[in-house]
């Protein structure tokens, strides 16, 4: 029988960022893989990080930029984009109206082999 997930798990992250785990680690249990919605207001940004995951967002409102080695992407509403892993990224969200997207990391994240930047 399919499983329905009644509802996400907030995760606690600093910078107002909010993070709602549908599957994954926390919510489901899944190490397979995450999806979580994510809601990041103007101005946000994170470490980088090298994650031991892939990971592929679409952006449902506003614009996630994603910074790598190689340069820099805007991700706007409507489009999406693949961070692999062992690849250097850094998320972020400098434009008015900050973003709202859905992320899905496989294997499911977890802070330990997101590999952060100190």
């Amino acid at each position: 029988m399919p499983q329905l997930i009644q509802n996400p798990s907030r995760i606690p992250v600093p910078g107002n960022k909010i993070i709602d785990e549908y599957m994954g680690r926390v919510n489901s249990g899944d190490s397979a893989v995450s999806i979580a919605h994510m809601r990041s207001p103007s101005g946000w940004s994170e470490p980088g990080q090298q994650p031991d995951f892939d990971e592929f967002t679409v952006v449902l409102k506003g614009a996630l930029r994603v910074e790598s080695k190689d340069g820099m992407i805007e991700v706007r509403a409507g489009q999406a984009v693949v961070a692999r892993r062992g690849e250097w990224v850094r998320y972020s969200t400098p434009s008015d109206g900050g973003a709202e997207y859905i992320a899905i990391c496989v294997p499911a994240f977890d802070a330990a082999s997101a590999h952060r930047d100190e």
